[in-house]
């Protein structure tokens, strides 16, 4: 995928705010490869944890089956294979996520492009195939650069379906994946009357209502070194999803080189810029979780232009020297902690 999402651990959540907790119902569990996170402040009488915990894997488990192209028999596993050039199928929720993904792509002028899966494969970055640490050469580049270009592929909502006019392109979802998930996750728990509560799946938030403190959730934003966990910032969030991108969880170095995962579809190579993470802020995780894919692939400099024109709530970490610079829009300001 276009950027791999940084773990943002509860436990460096529990840095912030754990000391202080006074109640509150904690689950815990694994969906897939990824570990998830819940706290509830108040939850409503009968509630079981376990029956809750069995909720939130299905739901996890739900969102895989839209969007995961490890599986095979996902949704857009099954748009992937299919090699013609007419209207695909969809479900209503995989044909609004795929516009989504469209936006960011179009926005971005391909900097973002949701059919990169062929260039993230080939650079080893993908979960089919592991070859990290080998440079592919330009022929294979040139090859799967030919396969990527999101102005290929087409949505509609009504009825949903995709189409892709070139039969061999991919569409990856890996970008949004853990954002849509924690959304999917947080409505779940909204549909059984819990209004304050916060969740996290792979480093990826999602937050309503009050904390068992009764005040805002204190999050803690990672610094991105390559080794060891420390806090860069806190946040204090309300009804509001974080997700941040990183280039230091996942990376090779070859001949003193360093490669990050981010690639960039113009040139086939990993991007080349100071931006070490970028977190974003949006009432919906699904989407704070693409602009800060976006935002990382398009550096600290033209990614401070892009988040201040379009209004987003974004905080970015550059290397700077020995250490880090760091930049927070208007909209990112008014949550950090002091």
């Amino acid at each position: 995928m276009p950027a791999l999402v940084l773990a943002l651990l509860v436990g460096a959540w529990l840095l912030l705010g754990g000391a202080q907790r006074q109640s509150g119902m904690q689950l815990e569990g694994m969906a897939g490869m990824a570990s998830w996170h819940a706290t509830i402040s108040d939850p409503p009488a009968g509630l079981d944890e376990t029956a809750l915990s069995a909720g939130i894997a299905q739901a996890f488990f739900h969102s895989s089956k839209l969007i995961a192209t490890w599986d095979k028999g996902s949704e857009i596993s099954n748009f992937n294979a299919h090699q013609g050039e007419d209207w695909f199928p969809v479900s209503a929720e995989l044909a609004k996520l795929v516009t989504s993904t469209l936006q960011f792509s179009q926005q971005s002028n391909g900097v973002y492009d949701v059919t990169i899966r062929p260039l993230i494969t080939l650079w080893g970055f993908g979960s089919a195939v592991d070859k990290k640490g080998v440079v592919p050469d330009q022929a294979a580049i040139d090859a799967a650069r030919a396969k990527v270009g999101y102005q290929k592929l087409q949505v509609r909502l009504d009825p949903p379906a995709l189409r892709k006019t070139q039969p061999d392109l991919l569409v990856e979802l890996a970008s949004v994946a853990d954002g849509f998930a924690a959304d999917q996750a947080g409505q779940y728990l909204e549909s059984l009357g819990v209004h304050n509560y916060m969740v996290e799946i792979a480093g990826e938030i999602r937050t309503r209502g009050l904390s068992p403190r009764g005040d805002a959730w204190q999050i803690a934003i990672e610094k991105p070194q390559d080794n060891g966990l420390a806090i860069q910032k806190g946040v204090r969030l309300e009804n509001a999803g974080l997700a941040t991108s990183g280039d230091y969880h996942n990376f090779f170095t070859k001949d003193g080189k360093r490669y990050s995962h981010t690639i960039d579809p113009a040139t086939g190579y990993p991007v080349e810029h100071k931006l070490a993470s970028v977190s974003v802020l949006a009432a919906e995780t699904t989407m704070a979780d693409g602009y800060a894919t976006l935002l990382m692939a398009l550096g600290e400099d033209k990614g401070k232009v892009f988040a201040e024109q379009h209004g987003l709530a974004a905080f970015f970490i550059w290397r700077s020297g020995g250490s880090f610079a760091t930049y927070a829009t208007p909209a990112f300001q008014k949550v950090l902690m002091d």
